[in-house]
């Protein structure tokens, strides 16, 4: 039967909010040979713990078998909740088991805090540019997104309300990158953290703090996270307006899916209703793979990347400034995955990518991609995640030759 005449049935009005990702498309170029690829910020395989994990696997299946291979509670392994409390609480949050849910990855987390917040026509409050994998997960549920700019000070909390409710509902939550942000490298200051919180006050609307790249700092004076800001502030976690997603993609090993969302237990148990009706639990050998190794190796793993990741950082500035021409910015990140860069006014990001394919072997994700408004044509995302340091080199000076 041909395309033409496939049978598809009525799908959802939802669905046509529901676009491909451009990343995970252009993550199908890594197979191809000779492309230099800045494009998904996949981790570096050379510092996944084989072998721990090997070994991690063997003795659970060896030790538990019935329970690692069963069934099991959706809020998460009860061993995994107890570690991620008590690294909750070394960063100033006083978490128990119970602040405590475990996802199939940070985007998994997205999605189920989507649909557990957004209605019809509620308005998300974003950073612009923000997470591209955010925007997916909380489009499918239908959301307008407006803009905040933390750094430079907000409009006023009436301005966001007047245009929430003239869209037909209201201002459900900001969602931020506070460190290292996918997918500029930024980092928000102290100052411009306070101001979210207030603004979230203001609104008595939550904040999802997706910490992804929280651990990956190479250089400078860690920052305390919005949620420990909110902590101190009213007095305890269960008062506390913000969901931290944390996760163990960037520092131990992105195939084991395993994350978390940290967050008031009123929260948590509404997430876990979610989880209950979608997945019933995540992989109970997997929650038991990452306890084992969190517990052994987790400050040595993350003290690895930030080294790893820092010399391809410097590798990549360096050679954005010996070969970009005038006229062509960049951000200079104090750690995470990510450069973004600004293009000459009239230079379009995603026609440079055609180019930059065809004529140079060189892969990146178009800036517009990031905004939900569509803007950001002349931006571009570079992740120095993958490439060996000599092959960044080469794929700066080759996309700087064609701008």
């Amino acid at each position: 039967m041909s395309a033409a005449h496939a049978y598809e049935p009525a799908y959802a009005n939802r669905v046509e909010r529901m676009k491909a990702s451009e990343i995970r498309e252009l993550l199908k170029l890594l197979d191809k040979p000779g492309i230099i690829s800045f494009a998904g910020g996949i981790p570096d395989p050379m510092l996944f713990p084989v072998e721990a994990a090997a070994e991690a696997y063997a003795r659970a299946l060896e030790e538990s078998a019935a329970t690692a291979l069963q069934y099991s509670v959706s809020e998460g392994y009860a061993p995994l909740r107890g570690w991620i409390a008590r690294h909750m609480a070394e960063q100033g949050v006083p978490a128990t088991p119970e602040n405590i849910v475990v996802t199939a990855g940070s985007q998994q987390g997205l999605d189920f805090l989507g649909k557990l917040l957004i209605s019809h026509g509620d308005t998300v409050l974003t950073t612009t540019p923000t997470y591209l994998g955010a925007l997916q997960a909380f489009s499918a549920y239908e959301p307008r997104y407006d803009a905040i700019r933390p750094e430079e000070g907000n409009r006023s909390p009436d301005s966001f309300s007047r245009s929430a409710a003239a869209a037909g509902g209201r201002v459900k939550f900001a969602y931020v990158v506070p460190d290292f942000a996918n997918p500029t490298g930024q980092t928000l200051s102290l100052a411009a953290r306070q101001n979210l919180l207030s603004l979230a006050r203001d609104f008595n609307a939550p904040i999802l703090e997706d910490a992804a790249y929280r651990d990956l700092r190479f250089e400078g004076e860690p920052l305390p996270s919005l949620q420990a800001l909110d902590v101190a502030a009213m007095g305890s976690l269960e008062a506390s307006r913000v969901a931290y997603l944390g996760t163990f993609s960037k520092t131990v090993a992105p195939g084991l899916r395993v994350a978390w969302v940290c967050a008031s237990r009123a929260i948590i148990r509404r997430l876990v209703l979610i989880i209950q009706a979608s997945e019933l639990n995540v992989s109970v050998i997997n929650q038991m793979v990452m306890e084992r190794i969190a517990s052994e190796r987790h400050e040595v793993l993350v003290a690895r990347a930030r080294g790893h990741y820092r010399i391809k950082r410097d590798a990549m500035l360096a050679a954005l400034q010996a070969h970009m021409p005038p006229g062509v910015t960049w951000t200079r990140p104090e750690g995470g995955l990510f450069v973004w860069a600004t293009l000459p006014e009239g230079v379009d990001g995603a026609a440079l990518l055609k180019r930059a394919i065809t004529e140079a072997g060189v892969a990146f994700v178009p800036g517009g991609a990031f905004h939900p408004d569509g803007s950001g044509a002349n931006t571009i995302r570079l992740s120095y995640s993958l490439p060996k340091p000599e092959a960044i080199t080469e794929g700066i000076r080759r996309l700087a030759s064609l701008i």
